[in-house]
């Protein structure tokens, strides 16, 4: 992604903008997933698309607070943990209600898995909709790769556990990810 071109992070008001949009929508609970997963869990829309139950569910089919990205459902061989934050979880509770627990948890109305790019046309679709212009799939990530960064060092944590946590073989690549916040870098500088 080149520099300049890279898509818009969300700030919390636009995050509970489009929460309370899809709310009052049909498929909300599912779309509101579909939502943290990009912007609490950092995922690629590939990986939305390719997120089975399995990977967020135990042995005994109960809901974890981790989803584990499999290789083949992530970019190149970037699979891992993520950690889920509470609201995601809860968004995937109230998902899983009365729902099997089996195959992709992402799905299109007829009941099958959806592909990457019709999760990445949603995406354009409900920025579009919002009129959140720059902002695409890929806001979500980057989102949360921000959000990780500037919280680390509360939690004892370093870059090294960003990268991690983004699933980048590089910390350069998750440099490229972070916004920068001129408003921080005054507070820290006076």
């Amino acid at each position: 992604m080149a520099l300049g071109k890279q898509a818009k992070i969300l700030t919390e008001a636009q995050q509970k903008v489009v929460l309370s949009y899809l709310a009052g929508r049909r498929l909300a609970q599912r779309n509101t997933v579909m939502f943290l997963l990009s912007v609490d869990a950092g995922l690629r829309a590939k990986e939305i698309a390719a997120l089975e139950w399995a990977m967020v569910t135990d042995a005994q089919g109960a809901l974890t607070d981790e989803i584990r990205l499999q290789d083949r459902a992530s970019k190149g061989r970037s699979g891992g943990v993520v950690f889920m934050s509470k609201r995601l979880r809860q968004a995937l509770e109230a998902l899983a209600a009365g729902e099997a627990l089996k195959g992709p948890v992402m799905k299109a109305q007829g009941g099958r898995g959806m592909g990457a790019q019709t999760v990445v046309n949603w995406f354009f679709k409900l920025y579009l909709e919002l009129g959140f212009f720059g902002c695409s799939s890929h806001s979500g990530r980057r989102t949360a790769i921000t959000r990780w960064a500037r919280k680390i060092s509360a939690a004892g944590g370093s870059m090294r556990d960003v990268q991690s946590l983004a699933r980048h073989s590089s910390l350069a690549m998750t440099q490229r990810y972070i916004e920068v916040s001129e408003d921080a870098m005054r507070r820290v500088v006076g």
